[in-house]
């Protein structure tokens, strides 16, 4: 009897225009939260939502299986709102418990925008806006049981954008999505007969299996599921080698942001395996006593197991002076691994650390021909023996290492100059890797070495050929500005900007064991789309993390602190932190909500160029300056821009020699730019750079004006700036304009 009275009661709220029906008290938006009357005690919470994607090919569908919690002591109503993109629909619609479809109806995005509208009227509440390019399914959900569940389940199939082989889906929820309490679980499936390049999520991490790129089935989960913003995901489709541009158009730089995202082609079957000459650096000074000198040789044991019969291996160790297993690599055999092991056995730790002799003698051996020759080269200390100066060392490295040698190098504790074993290693296509006071020297070494089987594709370079006239250049500010090797399951990745109207071939060229390979990429640049906002965020994130490299590089010189260069370099940090939001352990401060001033601008922009002065330039050694590192490496290194802040590793004198996580939550990006809260105010971060400081205009909430403010902002889909509470200040315009929003 209650499922028919509830049945026939949907029917009959469905033949009411959706503009004229009455709201319930609570307005259930599963991607956001609630929204309630002002005068509503014990509002309807989300209790969770679990989401299954199945994508094939082009066709994706979308099931949300939402449970909701009523805390109060009667029977409620909700009103579910669910937005979605545009073009989608209802395939299944049920309320548990009761049969048929639930009586869920699906609106377009222009009658959904006044329907929106009504809302922040009538619950005072702006946080709806965000959707307001969306349609969105409405339906009644009754019964809500006193302090009971109901769960909902729906279903909607959308045809998804398509670029040339890759394949766009979005879920869309709000960036704020952690305020609704709710947890949050996602599956995917992608399925395709062409097969599966590669996968890319520039807005969640994905725990996925390994695959070949020509995978034709992959079930995948998404990390972290309930961490802000919508959920994006990017699919490359074919067989083998694959890959795309993903661009964002910006008229501000005559162009705009693209990332290439590529898979390199597979090793052909019965191809030769690139063979492996691994020279270990070990230090043997005397602060390696104890448990590290134990760790470090179990870790050469190790990596010479772990080669395969035939490759090549040689071991140095070092302290004030050098020693070494052979004078060249040797062949991995039964014999061999027998000497090294009581070559290993008999290494004792005394003495001072000689780091230059040590690398120079690394590097001079002559290789084998056809072999990719690598150091492990692992310190604990200072250089206090021979040569000890962080440019004469870095500068001998590079000229001394004429056979190309890859040095991976391994920071041990925190008394080490962590700007030169980064420089070291980035100048030689390798990586450092800083092994805590905590953490096991073995495991670290270990797991570094597992990833380096032979690189699909060796020293990789980027050529650009513009298919038209164009000066200089058609693409700007490329980073990296030297790829790296690449190993199986990595993913090239370049960002950078580029000119307008210029159509662009990449080509990606590199050494395939015996063989040349290249990748060939066309670009036009009418394919960019805004909504690939997260492209300028990954790119300013990865040039302020070279530009803080090249400032601790120069930190290595006298007097650099009064050198002009570093002085541009510094500013250029600030400017792009603050412009897009992106914070760095110099510049968190500038979500610190308590400064007020922020809108001062020039004082605040001071403040954290005199941090990067004192700490980028300065700390060369200790804790700071390991942690330095690990944050530049993060950035460079980080496929997606987190949209609730970057979340950064910080050194914390009160927690000994641990390094913990902080996450800023005070800011938003909306699009491409930053928005900062300030004591309850949000203040868009391109106000810094205005001298006025009075608004030129102040729109009250849900005023005519208001919503026209919304409509214009809706059109450069940055109505997000308006979704949340407390007063807005955004550049509208060329204008200063004052938003007063609820709070």
């Amino acid at each position: 009897m209650l499922r028919s009275l509830i049945a026939l009661a949907t029917t009959l709220a469905l033949a009411i225009p959706a503009s004229a029906q009455e709201w319930a008290s609570n307005i259930v938006i599963p991607q956001s939260r609630v929204i309630v009357r002002p005068d509503h005690q014990q509002p309807i919470k989300i209790q969770s939502v679990e989401a299954d994607v199945d994508i094939t090919e082009r066709m994706g569908s979308t099931t949300l299986r939402i449970t909701l919690f009523n805390p109060s002591g009667r029977v409620q109503e909700a009103e579910l709102i669910m937005p979605v993109p545009d073009g989608a629909s209802i395939r299944y619609f049920e309320l548990e418990g009761l049969s048929g479809d639930g009586g869920a109806r699906l609106l377009p995005a222009d009658e959904a925008r006044r329907i929106y509208e009504g809302i922040v009227r009538k619950m005072q509440d702006p946080a709806i806006l965000e959707f307001a390019g969306f349609g969105f399914v409405r339906s009644n959900v009754f019964p809500v049981p006193a302090g009971g569940t109901q769960t909902i389940v729906l279903t909607y199939e959308q045809l998804l954008d398509v670029d040339g082989d890759r394949v766009d889906y979005i879920l869309p929820r709000t960036q704020s999505l952690g305020s609704s309490g709710a947890t949050w679980t996602m599956d995917v499936r992608v399925r395709s007969d062409r097969g599966i390049a590669t996968l890319y999520s520039p807005s969640h991490e994905l725990q996925l299996p390994r695959h070949s790129g020509a995978s034709k089935d992959l079930a995948l989960k998404v990390v972290n599921a309930a961490d802000p913003g919508s959920f994006q995901l990017s699919l490359v489709l074919g067989e083998g080698e694959g890959g795309t541009i993903i661009a964002y158009p910006d008229p501000a730089i005559n162009g705009g942001y693209f990332m290439l995202l590529a898979t390199p082609p597979a090793i052909e079957k019965g191809a030769a395996k690139i063979q492996r000459e691994v020279t270990l650096v070990i230090d043997r000074s005397g602060s390696m006593r104890g448990e590290k000198i134990e760790q470090a040789k179990n870790a050469a044991l190790q990596v010479i197991e772990g080669l395969d019969e035939g490759e090549l291996f040689n071991i140095i160790d070092y302290s004030d002076t050098i020693e070494s297993f052979a004078t060249q690599p040797v062949a991995k055999n039964a014999e061999s691994v027998a000497l090294a092991r009581d070559y290993v056995a008999n290494i004792r730790p005394i003495g001072g650390t000689n780091i230059h002799d040590a690398l120079m003698e690394a590097l001079r051996q002559p290789v084998a021909k056809g072999s990719l020759p690598m150091i492990l080269f692992l310190t604990d200390g200072l250089p206090t023996i021979g040569k000890t100066r962080e440019t004469e060392i870095r500068e001998a490295v590079a000229r001394g290492n004429a056979h190309a040698r890859r040095v991976f190098s391994f920071g041990v504790g925190f008394d080490v100059n962590a700007p030169l074993l980064t420089a070291i290693s980035r100048q030689s296509r390798a990586t450092t890797t800083f092994v805590m006071p905590d953490e096991d020297v073995e495991a670290k070494v270990g797991s570094m070495f597992r990833k380096l089987a032979g690189p699909v594709l060796a020293s990789p370079r980027l050529t650009y050929v513009a298919n038209g006239p164009v000066a200089g250049q058609p693409m700007r500010h490329v980073l990296p500005s030297e790829l790296p090797d690449v190993f199986e399951g990595d993913q090239i990745v370049v960002v950078g900007q580029y000119l307008d109207g210029v159509k662009t071939t990449i080509l990606v060229e590199g050494d395939q064991r015996d063989r040349k390979r290249t990748m060939e990429f066309s670009f036009d640049p009418k394919n960019a789309s805004a909504r690939n906002a997260f492209v300028p965020r990954l790119w300013a994130s990865r040039k302020i993390a070279s530009l803080i490299d090249e400032i601790r590089l120069a930190g290595s010189d006298r007097g650099a602190a009064d050198d002009p260069r570093v002085k541009e370099l510094i500013e250029e940090v600030v400017r792009l932190s603050m412009d897009f939001g992106i914070m760095t352990e110099y510049t968190a401060f500038l979500a610190d909500e308590t400064q007020t001033d922020f809108a001062l601008g020039l004082p605040m922009q001071r403040r954290a160029e005199a941090d990067v002065r004192l700490r980028a330039l300065g700390e060369r050694l200790g804790r700071d300056a390991v942690v330095q590192e690990m944050n530049n490496r993060q950035s460079q290194e980080s496929l997606r821009a987190n949209a609730a802040g970057q979340i950064l590793y910080f050194a914390d004198a009160e927690d000994g020699d641990a390094v913990r996580g902080r996450e800023i939550t005070n800011l938003k990006q909306v699009r491409e730019q930053a928005v900062f809260n300030r004591a309850g105010k949000w203040i868009d971060a391109r106000l810094y750079r205005m001298e006025q400081k009075e608004p030129d205009e102040t729109v009250e909430f849900a005023s005519a004006r208001y919503f026209e403010v919304v409509s214009q902002l809706a059109k450069e889909g940055r109505q997000a700036m308006l979704a949340d509470k407390g007063d807005v200040e955004l550049l509208l315009e060329g204008k200063r304009v004052l938003v007063r929003n609820r709070s």
